[in-house]
């Protein structure tokens, strides 16, 4: 078989991991991939949005099986435009990855579907938003209703940072349109965990849980990034949480896309905040996080493969999902000044390591080649992930192989997975 990933980030080289070792793929492509995807893929250099190149290129190429990783290309309709060709794609249509495309869509269906979240109003006209405010509770969290690469949140302590907001996100439009539509929500307290599911439109499996780094610096400081290190498993994902999160929350999130014309099939990812009242849906992604699939698809003892066809072909059920009875974590290296400027180009040394030592990896987020050398090609540059028996010795692994690579600029936070040691 061959298959085809659409994306380049660190999340599309951990599904390329994974696919290279099913037995049922002969050949790998990505697009627009990066230096780290090419150890297994052939990669063309196509934009992620550019649908009719990637349309042509799978028929080019004969693939069997597209595997579509990133949110922009999902919630713009790509596997629409692959299936209309007759092309089989891994990711939901449009009409299902709004779940993550309009927050004011989200939000609209777990309430009419009686979803835990928490309380909001949506908003159009930023006038009416800021009368709002004017009675609202602090904190109290903003949020431009599109997609604003997981940094269209504002949480808002006074009522002056909350009007800047609304001109923020809705006047100085510093989100693009994400910002046309905007949702007002109450601020929950509590651990947040991140559930990511396999879904074919009927039944879901939850995958292992996982926990997030957003802000740029030690202790949660700093401005909100694409993720700068995450752990699997998270210690609060308790049995009892996770017996309640698929009574009211999981199946119900399935069944309510299906009930409303829109059967999900693909990622669903629960971002959670674990609050005294419960477990709530903070936000839902249409896709593996990032960079959540880097600790969670190395612990999956199944072929992704096998799994990724089910969901298209509806047979979920018939899958036993299961993943090691161990630990996973990822930290970060990004060029410093990330998120908001940084050098590009910088060579980077020290990546044949990993090949030395069983369980731990590497994951290319932005990297491309020049000439020979590989250099960094974004702010995220790299995902150092290491499993070990425990959170513990997953964490110290993981932190000893940040030192065997080098580039000027290298940035990361020291603190990742330090709630593992207050758990």
């Amino acid at each position: 078989m061959k298959v085809l990933i659409v994306g380049s980030g660190g999340r599309e080289h951990a599904i390329a991991y994974c696919t290279a070792k099913s037995e049922k793929v002969d050949k790998i492509y990505c697009t627009p991939g990066n230096a780290g995807i090419a150890e297994y893929a052939e990669c063309a250099p196509i934009g992620a949005m550019e649908f009719d190149k990637i349309v042509a290129f799978a028929r080019e190429k004969e693939i069997d099986l597209v595997i579509v990783g990133m949110d922009d290309p999902l919630v713009g309709g790509l596997v629409d435009e692959l299936e209309a060709a007759g092309i089989r794609a891994f990711g939901p249509r449009k009409n299902a990855a709004i779940l993550e495309g309009s927050k004011a869509f989200s939000k609209d269906l777990m309430k009419k579907y009686h979803i835990p979240t928490a309380g909001y109003e949506n908003f159009t006209d930023p006038d009416k938003a800021l009368d709002y405010l004017e009675t609202a509770k602090f904190p109290i969290v903003l949020k431009a209703d599109g997609l604003a690469l997981g940094k269209g949140v504002l949480i808002c302590n006074t009522l002056e940072e909350a009007r800047e907001g609304v001109r923020t996100i809705m006047l100085d439009k510093k989100f693009g349109d994400a910002g046309n539509e905007m949702v007002i929500e109450e601020f929950m307290t509590g651990r947040e965990v991140s559930v990511l599911s396999f879904v074919d439109g009927k039944t879901i499996k939850t995958m292992t849980s996982a926990q997030d780094h957003k802000r740029a610096g030690d202790g949660d400081t700093g401005l909100n990034t694409g993720g700068m290190g995450t752990f699997s498993p998270s210690p609060f994902y308790t049995k009892e949480v996770e017996d309640f999160c698929n009574k009211y929350i999981y199946q119900a999130t399935v069944d309510a896309m299906k009930a409303e014309g829109r059967p999900f099939k693909g990622v669903i990812f629960f971002g959670l905040m674990l609050t005294e009242e419960g477990p709530k849906v903070l936000e839902y992604n249409a896709r593996f996080g990032d960079p959540e699939a880097q600790v969670v698809l190395p612990r999956m003892k199944n072929d992704i493969i096998e799994v990724v066809e089910a969901c298209i072909d509806g047979t979920l059920d018939q899958v036993d999902l299961q993943f090691e009875d161990n630990a996973a974590v990822c930290v970060v290296l990004a060029s410093d000044g990330y998120p908001v400027a940084y050098d590009k180009g910088l060579a980077i040394s020290g990546l044949e390591e990993f090949a030395k030592h069983e369980g731990y990896y590497c994951f290319h987020a932005g990297t491309k080649y020049e000439g020979d050398q590989i250099v960094t090609n974004g702010g995220r540059v790299l995902g150092v992930t290491a499993k070990g028996k425990d959170l513990k010795e997953a964490r110290a692994n993981a932190y000893v192989a940040t030192k065997w690579v080098q580039f000027d600029n290298k940035y990361m936070r020291h603190d990742i997975g330090k709630a593992i040691d207050e758990a």
